[in-house]
């Protein structure tokens, strides 16, 4: 089976198109200083390593178990 070449850099467009996220909040990120972004003269690319470690940084949502509804106990 053929090896997989991932790219080295993403255009602004390109990370939010394969990760999901809006243009708009990668935006907001780097001008936070929280995604790094290197310049190839005019174009901002994102390399692929500073992409997954940004990704890393991103909050994580554990989801709690509910009770079921009639199982919080009586009210009366």
């Amino acid at each position: 089976m053929p090896e997989q070449i991932c790219k080295l850099a993403y255009s602004i467009a390109e990370l939010a198109e394969i990760s999901g996220i809006g243009r708009s909040f990668l935006y907001e990120e780097i001008k936070a200083g929280h995604l790094i972004v290197t310049k190839a003269g005019r174009r901002s690319l994102i390399l692929h390593e500073d992409a997954i470690s940004w990704l890393s940084t991103l909050p994580k949502l554990v989801a709690t178990p509910r009770s079921p509804v009639g199982e919080q106990g009586d009210l009366a």
